[in-house]
């Protein structure tokens, strides 16, 4: 089985077999899927002739939009970018399309916790009716697209009904479909100082909960910052390697799995996946698994 790697960097240009050149030449074996048509028939048989050559896979994409958002023309539109998505995925043969579910805040709101009318913080992201929102709209994207092939998945965000991989299991057996499944960022799970001092064990209890369901992951590190003057911790993101988590776990627990789970660098500028890919790399050698 070969351990699959990706990230960003690599850009789109239309061309599928340069695509899947940039990425062997970047030291990829897995990418995220690009953004195109579904109407693209021959642009899409294309990509997937080309990566099947290269020995590459399309690991996820995303349908990052607020899916809740409180606009309904908004809502409506984002909805249709979801199923979109995973329509595209599933004909490319990708293994996800991950989105973030969404916020109920918006401009206005009385708690006005962030300006990130995204995937923001809001108390009733987290209440039962936030709960039940969460698996109501993944199951109008799946029903939607019905895929044969790819998963639909929700990111962990530690204000979201994703926080903890118990409340992502009951989320799984909620939505009770075979086409919804986990995807794990173990630095997103990272919820405490507890945590993020026992990122071992942490990611060990999450693989042995979430194992069978689980469909890709991603990739990056955290740094935690504290003292005199701040209130509570803060967390940085950084460069796998470069950070605190525990990446020799990570990876032997993605390989334990017995199937290609993809693991994905996002979050950073060219050379610092460079480098990320470059630990990740490492850490795999020595823990044996590729």
């Amino acid at each position: 089985m070969t351990f699959r790697l990706g990230g960003y960097g690599i850009e789109y240009g239309g061309d599928p077999e340069a695509y899947a050149r940039a990425h062997v030449e970047f030291g990829y074996n897995a990418a995220y899927m690009p953004n195109i048509k579904l109407e693209n028939r021959q642009e899409i048989a294309d990509l997937v002739k080309s990566f099947a050559a290269a020995d590459l896979v399309f690991a996820e994409g995303g349908a990052w939009k607020n899916l809740i958002a409180h606009d309904d023309v908004t809502r409506k539109a984002n909805l249709e970018h979801a199923v979109h998505q995973l329509a595209l995925a599933d004909e490319l043969g990708a293994g996800a399309i991950v989105a973030y579910h969404g916020t109920v805040g918006h401009p206005g709101d009385p708690w006005q916790l962030s300006d990130n009318y995204d995937y923001g913080p809001h108390p009733d992201n987290q209440s039962e009716a936030g709960f039940q929102r969460a698996v109501d709209t993944a199951r109008y994207v799946i029903d939607m697209v019905k895929p044969k092939r790819t998963k639909f998945s929700l990111e962990m965000v530690p204000w979201l009904v994703t926080d903890t991989p118990e409340n992502y299991l009951k989320l799984l057996k909620a939505i009770d479909r075979p086409q919804f499944a986990a995807h794990i960022d173990a630095a997103n799970m990272v919820i405490s100082p507890r945590l993020y001092f026992n990122t071992g064990k942490m990611i060990q209890d999450c693989f042995a909960l979430l194992g069978p369901w689980i469909v890709s992951c991603h990739a990056k590190d955290l740094v935690m910052k504290g003292g005199p003057g701040t209130i509570s911790f803060h967390l940085d993101e950084v460069v796998p390697g470069e950070g605190n988590l525990d990446y020799t776990v990570y990876v032997t627990e993605i390989a334990k799995l017995g199937r290609q789970v993809p693991l994905m660098l996002e979050h950073f500028d060219v050379p610092g996946y460079r480098r990320g890919l470059a630990h990740i790399r490492r850490v795999a050698r020595s823990a044996g698994v590729v």
